[in-house]
C-alpha cells in the first residue's frame, strides 16, 4: 500500500482551513470533539460487524479527520502536531516489534501478544494493568485485564476449569439474592453480579470467543424477534400491554423459528 503524499498533504490543508474559517471548527476543543469520536469509532465497528467495506472506508476517513484535527489543536497550544503523532506510532510499532525490527525470534502469534504485552508493561507504568483506561467499555476491559494478565503466566492451566468458578460465583450470587430483603443486600449483590460477568468474559476469551462481539450477535438476535413480536401483535389488532405472558410467549416461539432462518 503506497501513500499519496500529495493527497494526504491536501487533507491537512482543508482542516487547516476549516479551523480558520468555519464557526464551528474554530469553536471545537479537544473536549469538545470527545463524544464525536466516540460516536465515529462505535460507526466504524457497526461497519466492520456488517462487512460493509463502503461504510468502513467513510467511517476511517472520519476518524482519521478527527485525528488531524486533534493534532491541529493540538499543535496551535504548541504542545505537538500531526508528524509527531506519525512519528511516535512509528517508532512504538518497531520498539513493539522486535522481531520485524530487531533480532528476537517468535514462533507464533501468540508469544508475538506476550512480548508486545510486556513491552508496553515497560514503557509506561508502574503496573501491568495501569494502561487500560477505567472508562473503556467494562466488557471490553475485562477481556483486556484478562489477556495482559495471561500475557505473565497468570491463566487457567486448563480452560475446562473455569467452569467449575462459573458454578461457583452462580452460586454465591444466588446465596446472596436468597437471604431476603435485596435492598439491604444491594452491594453484595451487585459485586457477586460482577464477579458473575467477569468469569463468563474469562470463559469466553479460554474458548476463543470475543464476548463483546457474542453479546452484540444476542442483542440483534433479540432485537429481531421482538421486532416480530410487536409486528405479529399489530397484525392480531392487540396491543403489547394488553396481551398476557401466555399470548406473548406463544408469538415469541414463532419468532424464533420465523427470525432465525
Amino acid at each position: 500500500m503506497m501513500v499519496d503524499e500529495k493527497l494526504f498533504k491536501e487533507f491537512v490543508e482543508v482542516i487547516n482551513e476549516l479551523r480558520e474559517k468555519c464557526p464551528w471548527d474554530k469553536a471545537q476543543t479537544i473536549h469538545s470533539l470527545r463524544h464525536l469520536t466516540i460516536e465515529e469509532l462505535y460507526e466504524l465497528i457497526d461497519g466492520i460487524d456488517k462487512n460493509n467495506y463502503e461504510l468502513i472506508k467513510e467511517e476511517l476517513g472520519d476518524l482519521l479527520m478527527h485525528i488531524i484535527f486533534y493534532s491541529k489543536i493540538a499543535n496551535e497550544e504548541s504542545k505537538f502536531d500531526i508528524n509527531d503523532v506519525i512519528r511516535g506510532a512509528i517508532n512504538k510499532l518497531k520498539i513493539r516489534h522486535p522481531h520485524v525490527f530487531g533480532n528476537i525470534i517468535v514462533n507464533d502469534k501468540e508469544e508475538v501478544k506476550r512480548n508486545w504485552e510486556k513491552i508496553k508493561a515497560k514503557e509506561k507504568q508502574d503496573y501491568l494493568l495501569d494502561s487500560l483506561p477505567r472508562n473503556m467499555p467494562s466488557l471490553i476491559r475485562a477481556l483486556r485485564i484478562q489477556e495482559k494478565v495471561k500475557s505473565v503466566g497468570f491463566d487457567w492451566e486448563r480452560k475446562e476449569d473455569v467452569w467449575n468458578k462459573v458454578k461457583e460465583e452462580l452460586n454465591e450470587l444466588i446465596e446472596v439474592i436468597n437471604k431476603g430483603d435485596n435492598n439491604l443486600y444491594k452491594e453484595e449483590i451487585i459485586e457477586e453480579f460482577g464477579d458473575l460477568l467477569f468469569v463468563i468474559v474469562n470463559a469466553a476469551r479460554l474458548y476463543d470467543v470475543d464476548p463483546e462481539y457474542a453479546l452484540q450477535m444476542t442483542n440483534d438476535k433479540f432485537i429481531k424477534r421482538f421486532n416480530y413480536l410487536e409486528k405479529k401483535t399489530k397484525e392480531l389488532g392487540k396491543k403489547l400491554e394488553e396481551m398476557n405472558l401466555k399470548e406473548m410467549d406463544e408469538i415469541w416461539e414463532e419468532a424464533k423459528k420465523k427470525c432465525d432462518l
